[in-house]
């Protein structure tokens, strides 16, 4: 999971970090996270502890069911990495953004086969996904990869696109790149 460590100005990001929190523990999934007890971070942290679910945090937040410390930002990824089975980010800032498109990065390249997803809280991942689009339209992201990433703004909805996500064994690595028209 990844999201800001603040809570942003708009009260449903926090409302909706709880809620993914809280829709992971009912469907028994555990939560990878940072492991700050801060901003959107501790929010989805506590939805999830308060619904009963399994929490690990690859930082510090009193309370989890597992923690893992590691010495640097670039261990906390691929440690992160290690223990998810999919990547979700909720809104945030600069860390957020670098997290998810390294996920998104090794999806691509077949160092992992997991989904990636956005929870699209009031509107705040649609430049990025216009963006994104805008990669596709103009060559530098084929189609194929670009549909591997989930958007939605309901957590269930999301939860249930990224279990139906199936990542092609080598989506762009082992084939090369995607040749020129």
């Amino acid at each position: 999971m990844y999201c800001g460590s603040r809570f942003g100005r708009d009260p449903r990001y926090r409302d909706a970090a709880e809620a993914l929190g809280a829709e992971l523990a009912r469907r028994g999934m555990g939560l990878v996270y940072g492991g700050a007890s801060v901003g959107l971070m501790g929010a989805v942290a506590q939805g999830a502890l308060d619904a009963g679910g399994e929490v690990v945090g690859v930082l510090q937040h009193p309370g989890l069911t597992a923690m893992h410390t590691v010495g640097s930002m670039h261990e906390r990824k691929a440690r992160m990495s290690e223990l998810s089975d999919a990547f979700v980010a909720l809104p945030g800032g600069l860390g957020t953004l670098d997290e998810l498109a390294e996920a998104m990065t090794w999806t691509q390249l077949g160092i992992h086969r997991k989904p990636c997803g956005l929870l699209d809280v009031a509107g705040f991942w649609g430049p990025f996904v216009a963006m994104l689009d805008g990669f596709v339209d103009t060559g530098f992201v084929d189609p194929s990869q670009r549909a591997l990433l989930c958007v939605d703004d309901d957590p269930g909805r999301l939860l249930d696109a990224l279990a139906g996500t199936v990542v092609p064994d080598g989506i762009w690595g082992s084939a090369g790149p995607v040749p020129e028209p």
